[in-house]
């Protein structure tokens, strides 16, 4: 396991040039909210996070099921992940951040449909006021 990529990922990087061609600035990996979101948009108080189908349980994708083998190990695995995915959902919303999960089988089968998503999300979030920063990688509010 060793060789699995968490970061700069062919799903993640698609959604990043995604983002930018649509006029969005973000930044990535911010250490200082919960979960390490892979892109975060502090100007509409919004994380996204880029699922891989595999190790998040994707339930509508067929990629989402546990392996043959060793089948104990891997669904205690996987049901810790997604028992951590909802929690850092949890507490992102706490802190008054969005946050949008984006799969990685729709985002290399219907890019156009993940754009559609994403302008949807961001249209509807406001530009956070002047005394709410998300700044040195950490949410405060001033």
């Amino acid at each position: 396991m060793s060789l699995i990529v968490g970061k700069d990922t062919r799903p993640e990087l698609a959604v990043r040039s995604l983002l930018h061609k649509m006029g969005f600035r973000f930044r990535l990996h911010l250490k200082g909210l919960p979960g390490r979101a892979d892109i975060v948009l502090p100007k509409y108080k919004t994380a996204i996070f880029v699922n891989g189908c595999f190790w998040h349980r994707h339930s509508a994708c067929k990629d989402g099921r546990i392996p043959k083998s060793r089948v104990q190990f891997w669904e205690r695995k996987l049901a810790a992940n997604v028992r951590r995915d909802c929690e850092t959902l949890k507490q992102l919303e706490r802190l008054g951040l969005r946050a949008l999960t984006l799969w990685e089988c729709e985002i290399e089968k219907n890019l156009p449909a993940v754009r559609r998503k994403l302008h949807k999300q961001l249209r509807v979030t406001r530009p956070q006021k002047a005394s709410e920063k998300i700044r040195d990688n950490t949410y405060t509010q001033v």
